[in-house]
């Protein structure tokens, strides 16, 4: 086996976009006619008639476009409503029941909206006289200058030429306008209010709903009880972005009742990393209690039974001694300490109370790298928007150099299929449960969230008639199974990369995504609802090492600019070619907003990786043509939002770009510059400072074709072209982990 790599030393430059040109591009697939932009003019009308008779708690208007496509932040409306600000306005996103096209809600002004319709009225009245009431896309590129004269007389009119165009290319997207109102919840809810520049304290208040500081969880989400749900969908039904009932039961595990009363041996902990759990409560009278430090955050008013103890106690049992209850799933990583954080009992909870006191433990506790969180919600997420708790998770994430670890939940019933609140979260590292011989339980859940991401991520041994997992309950020894019991296992590995082996929590995630996934390129949509990126291996090894015909390092940067890359990776060189496949793995933790619906993701990282050409651009090894510029600072390539989400996993933090090894596959090209470099292109939804200070970690892995071991070659070559190059050693890692966590007497 081959250790696996990390370069250091040697920057990643960063540099700026070379935006020139550009401009407006109407829809190809479109002819845009004075009937319908007549229909889109009267509709219009129709929705400033209905503000105008409304009594409304704010001063603008929430127009919904319904576009014909998914689309692109470059094929949203960027003339109509405010102008060249347009993408400002957007205040809720959202796909259409088949999930192939967008539904992007604005808020503007009342004089915006009757500024738009007049746009709508100049923009067909120059389109009636100058082009016979329809533009397709060839009029409307012109290549062949054939209608350059006619373009210049649209200065006689009341649009100018650029804003004739950009009305034309905005309506070649549209296929109606709506003022849409999201389901009513009949139970205590997490509502999600659109941004309408008023506290929602004080909008709610308007409405006749008075609400309690402590029931408002961020700006626009609030707890609303069946009173107030049925006052705000009276009222303001538009006002709803979303809403979710509030989870009130733990998801259902399987416990296997054979406690037995034996006392088992355990040292006292030492120098052993410590991970989060918070869970439900945790009997300190079990014997690897010196290992948790326990907190309990359950009102003393509650009554407790003794069912309350289970669940959470089963769950540290497995970080501390896990090893040892379950030998066939040694991993090889020790024991763990435990801060354990009690805030539900085993029976009902509230949701929406525990998100808030996980932002508290959080907040208390930045000692903490791994966080383990096997609570889940019985109903299933929504296909657009990310439920509150994940959205809590995700922005706990972005501000914080820490990882949750959720358990994928569990189904309550058959009628049940997706998956539960948390497990949308998509910062998160979210864990399904596979049985001994590495098949799908019959209690598992299935992703995806947001109709995209692929939630879970990994899978891992939960239990199951094969092998259920032995767990530490009050009582004694017991057997489970539940993904509950498959995510601490997982919070295990991340620990012993981050905490004893000193990565950062981005190459900690991608290793675990990329020993999960291995070679396999398309994994059909139904394995990765369930499986994720596939099952992790047991030993921490076959995370951390590779075998002798592969070299794999490590690289972590952080993307400042709209390209960040480094071209200085001296790949080995055998009769003047390159015997090898690759792959690359990348993670990161994007800024992510609830409120932008399915856009959730702030912040896209695509990386590229493969041989530099003679031209000095990177040959990917996925042919990925994103991001490609021409000399003049142009994009060459056009793909459609579709196919870069399809194929490149565009908005995804999780990127995987493989070549799979075949028995006909032939080494590769050199070029004259003999090395290989990675670029990692950055682009923002909103706010250009999103994406700024991301830090990613990629994986890279290269096979050679021939079996040949060229680990020492390379090392080599590293050293010559300036990088540092760490073995991940395992003894050498733990052994300093230990001396830096000794305690010092002074004398």
């Amino acid at each position: 086996m081959n250790n696996v790599l990390q370069l250091k030393g040697k920057k990643f430059i960063q540099e700026n976009k070379n935006v020139k040109g550009g401009g407006p591009s109407i829809n190809g697939k479109e002819t845009v006619t004075n009937n319908k932009i007549n229909r889109l003019t009267e509709k219009l009308k129709q929705i400033k008639q209905f503000w105008m008779q409304e009594t409304r708690p704010f001063s603008g208007v929430l127009i919904s476009v319904h576009y014909n496509k998914i689309a692109a932040k470059s094929n949203r409306i960027g003339g109509l409503f405010k102008g060249n600000k347009s993408n400002n306005a957007i205040v809720g996103a959202k796909f259409n029941t088949s999930r192939t096209k967008h539904i992007i809600t604005y808020f503007i002004s009342m004089q915006e909206l009757v500024k738009s319709i007049e746009l709508l009225s100049d923009t067909n009245e120059v389109l009636q006289i100058l082009f016979n009431g329809s533009m397709n896309q060839d009029v409307f590129e012109d290549k062949e200058k054939k209608y350059m004269e006619t373009f210049k007389q649209c200065e006689k009119f009341a649009v100018k030429k650029s804003v004739f165009k950009q009305i034309i290319a905005d309506v070649s997207y549209i296929d109606d306008f709506e003022i849409d109102t999201a389901e009513k919840q009949t139970q205590q809810s997490i509502v999600t209010l659109y941004n309408t520049d008023i506290e929602t304290k004080d909008l709610l208040k308007k409405l006749g709903i008075d609400i309690l500081s402590s029931r408002i969880l961020d700006n626009q989400t609030v707890f609303l009880d069946t009173n107030q749900l049925d006052v705000l969908y009276e009222k303001a039904p538009y006002l709803v972005s979303m809403a979710t009932v509030d989870m009130s039961e733990l998801s259902p595990s399987n416990f296997i009742q054979e406690h037995q009363h034996q006392t088992m041996d355990i040292p006292y902990p030492s120098l052993e990393p410590t991970i989060g759990v918070i869970d439900t409560l945790f009997d300190e009278r079990v014997y690897f209690s010196p290992w948790v430090e326990y907190h309990e955050m359950i009102d003393n008013n509650i009554p407790k039974t003794q069912n309350d103890y289970k669940h959470g106690t089963a769950v540290s049992s497995i970080i501390v001694d896990g090893h040892v209850l379950n030998p066939w799933l040694d991993d090889g990583c020790g024991r763990f300490k435990v801060r354990h954080f009690g805030v539900a009992t085993g029976a009902q909870f509230s949701s929406f109370t525990i998100t808030k006191q996980i932002k508290e433990i959080i907040a208390n506790n930045r000692d903490i790298k791994v966080w383990n969180i096997s609570l889940g919600s019985n109903q299933e997420v929504n296909h657009n928007f990310i439920s509150a708790e994940a959205a809590i998770l995700d922005q706990i994430q972005h501000e914080n150099d820490i990882i949750f670890v959720v358990a994928g939940t569990n189904k309550p019933n058959e009628n049940i299929e997706r998956i539960g609140s948390p497990a949308d979260s998509i910062n998160s590292m979210v864990v399904n449960a596979v049985t001994k011989n590495g098949l799908s339980t019959k209690y598992a859940r299935k992703g995806i969230a947001l109709s995209f991401f692929a939630k879970p991520d990994v899978s891992y041994y939960g239990g199951s008639n094969e092998e259920y997992i032995k767990v530490c309950e009050p009582l004694g020894e017991a057997k489970v199974a539940g993904t509950s019991f498959a995510a601490p296992w997982i919070a295990r590995k991340l620990s012993y990369l981050i905490d004893i082996l000193g990565l950062n929590r981005e190459i900690a995630k991608a290793l675990i995504i990329d020993a999960a996934r291995d070679w396999n390129e398309n994994p059909t949509p139904s394995q990765i609802a369930l499986y994720g990126h596939g099952v992790v291996p047991i030993k921490i090894e076959n995370i951390i090492s590779t075998k002798e015909d592969e070299i794999k390092f490590l690289i972590t940067d952080v993307s400042e600019k709209w390209n960040t890359f480094n071209y200085s990776f001296p790949v080995p060189i055998h009769e003047n070619k390159y015997p090898y496949v690759a792959k690359a793995t990348m993670c990161y933790f994007p800024m992510c907003n609830r409120v932008q619906g399915v856009d959730y993701t702030n912040t896209e990282l695509n990386v590229k990786f493969g041989r530099i050409q003679n031209n000095g651009k990177i040959k990917d090894i996925k042919g990925d043509k994103q991001n490609l510029e021409d000399d003049l600072g142009t994009e060459r390539y056009y793909l459609s939002e579709e196919e870069a989400r399809m194929n490149f996993r565009k908005w995804d933090n999780v990127k995987y770009v493989v070549e799979i090894p075949t028995s006909r596959k032939k080494p590769k090209i050199t070029y004259d510059y003999k090395n290989w470099g990675m670029e990692i292109k950055t682009n923002n939804r909103l706010n250009p400072q999103d994406g700024v200070g991301v830090r990613f970690g990629v994986v890279v892995t290269l096979k050679e074709i021939n079996g040949v071991n060229r680990i020492e070659e390379f090392i080599h070559n590293c050293h010559l072209n300036g990088w540092l190059v760490n073995e991940l050693d395992v003894k050498l890692r733990v052994d300093v982990h230990k001396k830096v966590n000794e305690s010092i007497e002074w004398e």
